[in-house]
C-alpha cells in the first residue's frame, strides 16, 4: 500500500468514496464534473500545511482509501497540538480486509511524527460498526461531541 497526498486529479474518485455510505449519500453531490465547490475546497485544504488530504493507493496504484488529517495548534497541553482525523473511507470493494486498521496505524504513526499529543475523531451515533472499531483500535470514548449545523 502506498499512503500519498492527494493531488486534483484524486478528487472525483475521494469524493465518490465519501458519498457511497449510508450517510454520505444523504449530504454529498458526487457528479462528473465535479461541483466547483469540491474544487474550491480541495484547494484550500492543499494550501494549508495543517491539513494532510492522503489517498492510499494498491500495488496497481488504483485509489483504494482516503483520509484527512488536520493538525490543531492550541495553547491547552501547554502549546500541544492536536491531530483530527476526518473522512476515513474505503472503497467499497475493498471493505472488510484489514485496510482500515493499517489506515489507522499509519495515520496514528504520522500525527506521532508531527508531535501531536493526541488523535481525535468524531463518528456519528449512527455508525455502531464504526464505533466498534475505533474502540477496538484503542479510542475512547472520552467527551460527549456537539455540533450546530447551519443549513
Amino acid at each position: 500500500m502506498i499512503f500519498r497526498k492527494a493531488t486534483e486529479k484524486d478528487l472525483s474518485q475521494i469524493i465518490k468514496m465519501i458519498a457511497d455510505d449510508e450517510l454520505g449519500k444523504t449530504r454529498e453531490n458526487y457528479q462528473i464534473p465535479l461541483p466547483k465547490e469540491y474544487i474550491d475546497a480541495f484547494n484550500k485544504i492543499n494550501s494549508d500545511d495543517n491539513h494532510e488530504l492522503i489517498v492510499v493507493e494498491n500495488e496497481n496504484f488504483e485509489i483504494i482509501g482516503t483520509l484527512q488529517l488536520t493538525f490543531i495548534q492550541y495553547l491547552t497541553y501547554q502549546g500541544g497540538i492536536r491531530a483530527q482525523i476526518e473522512a476515513v473511507r474505503i472503497r467499497k470493494d475493498q471493505r472488510g480486509i484489514g485496510l482500515g486498521k493499517k489506515m489507522f496505524v499509519w495515520a496514528i504513526q504520522r500525527a506521532k511524527e508531527k508531535k501531536a499529543h493526541v488523535l481525535q475523531l468524531t463518528t456519528d451515533k449512527k455508525r455502531p460498526k464504526a464505533i466498534k472499531f475505533y474502540e477496538d483500535l484503542g479510542f475512547k470514548s472520552s467527551h460527549e461531541g456537539m455540533k450546530m449545523h447551519f443549513n
